[in-house]
């Protein structure tokens, strides 16, 4: 009898042995398979496909993420119009017609009141300030918590600078100049334009240029030098003003649906993450190094006139623009929670630049 339990228990060991090697074996052909899997994704965006600063930036990014992944993250990049019209990006990744969409939160108004926000608001934080709220302040935990209703992950990944006030085709003496005035702006400047009696205009970059030199529109704000340059907004209007008291540190993102980006194994959402991240630093750098450049090239050869808005027109936008954003936070309990921890960081970290970056900058 023994002899039979003795031959039993090796027949057992053995089968034990063979199924422990087979289990093994599948993990480690799975773990293989995930490593080099290649994933084809497409990345949306509300820019002319290649425009400098603003439309190399999905570019970069997705030539960034193909070269960390080894290829196995493959990114496709589509300018605006090219699969779906710009204003469409964040419902298109949202559904998953696309995986990725490069923009900027205030386009996104209608879905979210407070959305902007998370872009840029008229005489807040610059681009400094920004990414130290969003990634040190809690801004992008409660950027998240927006978006994810949506099924959607936003990550800064870009940002111009203090911008510009726009082009002009007729000068702005006094605040009685805006009045009736036609003007292509986003987001909360929007809303401070419609109530100093003038006349915003919502529209995609593809459609600027034709719009102001038709007279569709009156003026237009842009970027800066470096992208309005490029989209030859010079050519179509006479008039450049300053400062851009409407975008002093837009902030750019890049949204991923959620649903896509939880497919994807650690290492390449971390990828995402970090590539993100780069260009967000890269965008500022870029175009700080060649604002000035772009701007003499304006003045020097192509005739531009600079203009200062009037102090009249700056104090009415400024007291306009606490109203629209304090409003814009009065919706819900989210908005609220935002809205109070924008404001919180600005004032602090305003009160410290005042003896620091600002004072520094009386002082050269």
């Amino acid at each position: 009898m023994s002899k039979y339990v003795g031959l039993l228990f090796l027949v057992c060991l053995v089968a034990l042995v063979a199924g422990c090697g087979g289990s093994q074996d599948v993990a480690v052909t799975r773990n293989h398979s995930e490593s080099t899997k290649i994933h084809n994704w497409k990345l949306i965006t509300t820019w002319p496909k290649n425009l400098p600063g603003l439309g190399m930036a999905p570019e970069r990014l997705a030539d960034d993420l193909r070269e960390m992944s080894n290829g196995r993250l493959d990114i496709k990049v589509f300018g605006a119009g090219e699969l779906v019209p710009g204003q469409q990006v964040f419902e298109s990744v949202s559904q998953g017609a696309a995986e990725m969409g490069h923009g900027a939160a205030y386009y996104w108004v209608g879905k979210a009141a407070i959305a902007p926000m998370f872009s840029t608001v008229p005489f807040g934080m610059n681009a400094q300030e920004m990414n130290s709220w969003l990634h040190y302040g809690g801004g992008l935990e409660l950027w998240r918590e927006l978006y994810k209703p949506f099924g959607l992950r936003p990550f800064a990944c870009g940002n111009s600078g203090v911008q510009m006030a726009g082009w002009f085709n007729k000068e702005i003496r006094s605040l009685d100049d805006i009045k009736g005035l036609k003007m292509r702006i986003p987001g909360f400047g929007g809303e401070v334009l419609k109530r100093a009696d003038g006349v915003p205009v919502k529209m995609m970059a593809n459609e600027i240029y034709t719009s102001l030199q038709t007279g569709v529109i009156d003026a237009t704000e842009w970027v800066g030098p470096f992208n309005d340059l490029a989209l030859g907004l010079h050519t179509a209007a006479k008039y450049y003003y300053f400062p851009g008291w409407h975008e002093p540190g837009p902030t750019l993102e890049l949204i991923v649906n959620q649903e896509a980006l939880d497919s994807l194994p650690p290492d390449l959402q971390k990828m995402i993450e970090v590539a993100s991240r780069a260009i967000n630093d890269d965008m500022l750098s870029e175009f700080t190094a060649n604002n000035n450049a772009s701007l003499e090239t304006l003045v020097n050869e192509h005739g531009v006139e600079m203009r200062a808005l009037p102090d009249d027109v700056i104090n009415a936008f400024r007291e306009l623009s606490r109203a629209v954003v304090k409003e814009a936070a009065g919706k819900d309990e989210l908005s609220q929670r935002i809205y109070a921890s924008y404001m919180a960081f600005f004032e602090d970290v305003r009160s410290y630049h005042a003896i620091s970056e600002q004072a520094y900058l009386n002082a050269r």
